[in-house]
């Protein structure tokens, strides 16, 4: 008999388990509805039958779950696991989560699309009255034009001040660039030498220009030459 009432829980218990994990995976697609970019104003066909299976589910799962509670009371006091205890109440906790979950979720399902629906009759009251008064339709595409504009002016605006300030920058950079270049040059005049070598240098670089000038001007006039 404890066999068979153990065998029975754990199949219960598993087909509680079921249940769950579909009805969380119902969940999702549920929750897609509010998410939509175009929710229609009406619930469509698949949106009715996922909520139905969400509720039909429940109910199996809370049908189990009494089912679970009577056998575990059936169980003798001492036969009876703190652990089958709190199976159950683990699995009734859930239940009462998920109930909390779908109405949380049909609720913002409806402030969705009353939204949508709110947003849609807006923009066919906007329409009709631009039909009926053509030049307060113009008048309105003047000012949008004109805010269109003064936002490309902003932009033009601000794309200039980062321009003047990176040019500030460079001007602020050259200046501490010419001001290390003297400091340089003022600390290499107060060594020995240092005039010298540096004078060394520039003659051998105006030499190295002038040789290699020459020979470009030679291969310039070769080119020409055999042409």
């Amino acid at each position: 008999m404890a066999t068979t009432t153990a065998q029975g829980w754990a199949q219960l218990r598993q087909q509680a388990r079921s249940l769950e994990t579909q009805t969380e995976t119902l969940f999702h697609t549920y929750s897609q509805f509010s998410t939509q970019p175009n929710i229609p104003p009406k619930p469509t066909e698949e949106e009715r039958a996922t909520e139905a299976k969400l509720q039909e589910l429940l109910e199996k799962r809370e049908s189990v779950i009494a089912q679970l509670g009577r056998l575990l009371d059936s169980e003798a006091a001492l036969t009876s696991s703190a652990l089958k205890q709190n199976n159950l109440s683990l699995l009734r906790d859930k239940l009462a989560d998920h109930r909390r979950d779908l109405g949380r979720l049909r609720s913002g399902l409806g402030e969705a699309r009353n939204r949508a629906n709110l947003l849609g009759s807006v923009r066919d009251d906007i329409s009709a009255y631009r039909a009926a008064n053509p030049e307060a339709a113009e008048a309105d595409y003047m000012l949008e034009e004109r805010g269109r504009l003064d936002r490309s002016h902003d932009v033009a605006d601000s794309v200039l001040s980062q321009a003047y300030a990176v040019q500030d920058n460079f001007a602020l950079q050259r200046e501490s660039l010419a001001s290390i270049n003297r400091r340089i040059t003022l600390a290499a005049s107060h060594v020995p030498g240092i005039n010298t070598l540096i004078g060394r240098i520039s003659a051998k670089k105006r030499r190295d220009g002038i040789i290699m000038g020459s020979f470009i001007a030679f291969c310039f006039l070769m080119f020409w030459y055999f042409l």
